[in-house]
């Protein structure tokens, strides 16, 4: 069963915690990585598959229209993962919860509840940092984890949450949680309404540390984390003991490699994120968007990478950086060869589009044409053969 303790990890982070991100903190020295918070009903829908070309495990849904290609969920490679991997659950059902988990553990080391989010899309159905004034709901949910999906599975169980307004509230809500049988409790440094860009509060770490000490549960702080070395100063100010792990979050988004004691530059973490999307065919939208988490704003780089569409497009723009991120050349007669190239085959599917509406306008109006005249002949058949009959009558 995976550990917690002491151990330097990389947050759960909606959309920038993908597999590329994963992967790359995991080679820079990340002790273990959270995946990003995935809602249980969305992972119910999912299915499993086996992505025999990746080498990795796929949940996928199927597409709304009929003729599109399935989309992934989540991904895990096992070959890196295996053993480092926690996966983050949205819920604020028990019942939902494990059915979601259930789904998943065979490829993951542990579930975290994600009872800190203080985002609308998670507390408006009553999960993520609403949670929090739920105690009673989050520890049914921790407990049905434990007994019905850790347990069985030898698998951990944690959750993740923030600070509530006074230390004595707080320390209840720990004293609960650690109740349930979690193995790891994650507390971030700041209440529900605080902000990133606000300096947390870590004075009721230690007490914290001693409850879960008490319950045999780990503890893990987040909140401004900056590096490796940030990490254990912070420990050692504390008077906090060396089996107190840490997570770091905005950091690691700007440079996943930030958990190295030497951590790379940005535009070699580029280069070495890059490489590993361009592996796992990574979605291009993910991967602009982390994109321009690394690349510095006031880099140029950083408005090439912005105007690109595709991962072909990324690559040849990260090919125009030298070994010090500036410039060898401008791509942007490039990239704008490409955006006309694709206003000449817009118009072009468009005139294709004009005219096969047409040529069905043409061929409609014919066959009308021919449908009134062969029922005119039919007409003037019928009447032919009429006036004949009427005439051998009239003989007769």
């Amino acid at each position: 069963m995976v550990t917690y303790a002491g151990k330097l990890v990389l947050a759960p982070m909606v959309r920038a915690g993908e597999l590329p991100t994963r992967l790359l903190a995991l080679k820079y020295g990340a002790d273990l990585v959270w995946s990003p918070e995935i809602v249980d009903k969305k992972l119910i829908q999912c299915s499993r598959q086996v992505n025999d070309a990746l080498k990795t495990i796929d949940f996928v849904v199927a597409p709304a229209q009929e003729g599109k290609p399935t989309s992934v969920v989540f991904r895990t490679y096992p070959d890196v993962e295996k053993g480092k991997l926690i996966f983050q659950l949205g819920t604020s059902a028990p019942s939902l919860a494990v059915e979601a988990a259930l789904k998943v553990i065979q490829d993951v080391d542990g579930i975290d509840v994600n009872a800190g989010c203080p985002k609308h899309f998670s507390i408006h159905s009553g999960m993520g940092a609403a949670l929090l004034k739920t105690p009673e709901k989050l520890c049914s949910i921790l407990v049905s984890l434990v007994e019905e999906v850790g347990k069985p599975h030898n698998k951990p169980i944690s959750v993740k949450i923030r600070i509530l307004d006074n230390e004595e509230s707080t320390l209840s809500l720990v004293r609960k949680l650690c109740a349930t049988g979690i193995a790891n409790l994650t507390v971030h440094c700041r209440t529900t309404p605080m902000r990133n860009r606000q300096a947390p509060i870590r004075d009721y770490l230690p007490q914290i540390h001693r409850i879960c000490k008490e319950n045999h549960v780990s503890l893990i702080m987040n909140g401004a984390i900056q590096n490796r070395s940030h990490f254990l100063k912070v420990r050692e100010e504390l008077g906090l003991a060396e089996d107190v792990g840490g997570m770091m979050a905005d950091c690691a988004e700007m440079n996943p490699t930030v958990f190295h004691p030497t951590p790379l530059p940005w535009y070699e973490a580029i280069r070495c994120y890059l490489e590993i999307a361009r592996k796992f065919n990574h979605n291009v939208s993910n991967v602009k968007y982390m994109i321009t988490r690394i690349v510095p704003g006031k880099s140029k780089f950083y408005q090439y990478f912005t105007r690109c569409k595709t991962m072909d497009e990324i690559t040849y723009v990260a090919n125009q950086m030298d070994e010090t991120g500036l410039p060898l050349s401008d791509p942007s007669s490039y990239l704008e060869e490409k955006r006309q190239n694709e206003k000449n085959e817009k118009k072009r599917a468009n005139d294709m589009k004009s005219q096969r509406t047409q040529q069905t306008k043409k061929h409609n109006v014919k066959e009308k044409l021919k449908k009134k005249l062969d029922t005119d002949q039919k007409r003037q058949h019928e009447q032919a053969w009429e006036s004949i009959e009427t005439k051998k009558i009239r003989t007769e």
